[in-house]
């Protein structure tokens, strides 16, 4: 049986079409992924985001072992911020891509994917050094997202000034009568959001809160049909389609996260190896130029010769067309080039691209309630 997020009564009281996740009983939409992803590229959206795991790592040589750990550099980065990056095993490929929150030198906070979390908790253990200890926090914590253009007027009614003036990619820790509330300004859908981690107990009054003030701005509970094609717009990857196991941040094209210049990481001397000789594939965003909704699997032609497959597709609902990412043969990814995606026996029309699809508007500023 599915396992409920602390958030479920919530969930079917909005009347949520629910979803095995994962092993988490979520919802798939409210209304409809549509409306629901137009909202968050519009006004603003909240999500359950309970499925998602915490393990922390501490002790005196807390910062030491995730540098050897995570292929990108937490050496420099400050208190109070966030960090994006893969965790790779000894051949170069992902056991997952997380969200590293720093606390200080001597606690660490990674957040990982839901079908992820024993796997990472167990890699963690099995590679632990002495002096850190590895505790998986994922029960005791829910977490809610806020996303959209007007995420930041709702959350300082609801949190205060000091959570919505965070800069993106830091985060703060606040005192919620008893329990410690973590917000940060990360999210997964291409546009400005936060992320807020609560206790279970907290979980329900947290979000009724949100809901509250978020109604005079037209918030939105949104569910994962919508968070998919929100990050698919955004060329956010996702573990499991167009990341795993078998393949690297480099053909990933997420290579920025993987820092050389580091003494030692897991990894390290196979993706070096791969830098030199390059890549034989790369992840590519590509569109339809024909009526046609790509999905995962599909095969990638280029004159009738299969040259890769989609790991993530959709109709996008803000583009209106068919989008994709997949794998190709290195010399396919050039942004132009013209493709065929095999969908239901016809090969329909597709080019490159380049990604993100969808980019925020950084000069839109803010908007107030």
């Amino acid at each position: 049986m599915p396992r409920q997020t602390p958030l479920y009564s919530a969930h079917k009281a909005l009347g949520a079409n629910l979803t095995d996740f994962h092993g988490f009983l979520l919802p798939l939409e409210y209304t409809t992924i549509s409306e629901e992803h137009l909202a968050v590229r519009n006004k603003a959206g909240i999500f359950d985001l309970s499925h998602m795991g915490e393990i922390e790592v501490s002790g005196g040589d807390a910062l030491g072992f995730i540098q050897r750990i995570i292929t990108n550099d937490a050496q420099g980065l400050p208190d109070g911020k966030v960090l994006y990056t893969p965790i790779c095993n000894e051949r170069g490929g992902i056991v997952d891509d997380v969200i590293l929150y720093r606390f200080s030198a001597e606690r660490l906070m990674l957040v990982v994917n839901s079908a992820n979390i024993q796997k990472v908790f167990e890699w963690l253990i099995e590679n632990q050094t002495q002096d850190v200890a590895v505790n998986d926090l994922s029960n005791e914590y829910g977490m809610i997202a806020v996303q959209g253009p007007l995420s930041a007027p709702i959350v300082e009614k609801a949190l205060g000034r000091d959570a919505a003036s965070l800069k993106h990619f830091h985060f703060v820790s606040k005192k919620e009568g008893t329990a410690c509330t973590v917000i940060s300004r990360t999210g997964y859908t291409g546009e400005d959001g936060f992320e807020i981690y609560t206790p279970t107990s907290q979980c329900v009054s947290m979000w009724d809160r949100l809901m509250k003030v978020g109604k005079q701005a037209g918030l939105l509970p949104a569910g994962l049909g919508a968070r998919d094609t929100l990050r698919l717009e955004a060329g956010l990857l996702l573990y499991g389609n167009d990341i795993d196991d078998s393949t690297t941040p480099l053909e990933a094209g997420i290579d920025w996260t993987v820092k050389f210049h580091k003494e030692d990481f897991i990894g390290k001397a196979v993706l070096l190896a791969q830098k030199a000789s390059g890549v034989q594939r790369k992840l590519i965003g590509l569109e339809l130029v024909e009526r046609g909704i790509p999905r995962a699997e599909h095969h990638i032609f280029v004159d009738s010769n299969m040259v890769g497959k989609v790991t993530s597709g959709t109709h996008s609902p803000f583009f209106k067309k068919g989008i994709a990412m997949g794998y190709v043969e290195e010399r396919y990814s050039k942004v132009g080039t013209p493709l065929c995606v095999d969908i239901r026996g016809k090969e329909l029309g597709a080019r490159v691209v380049k990604m993100p699809f969808y980019r925020l508007k950084t000069d839109r500023g803010f908007s107030t309630l």
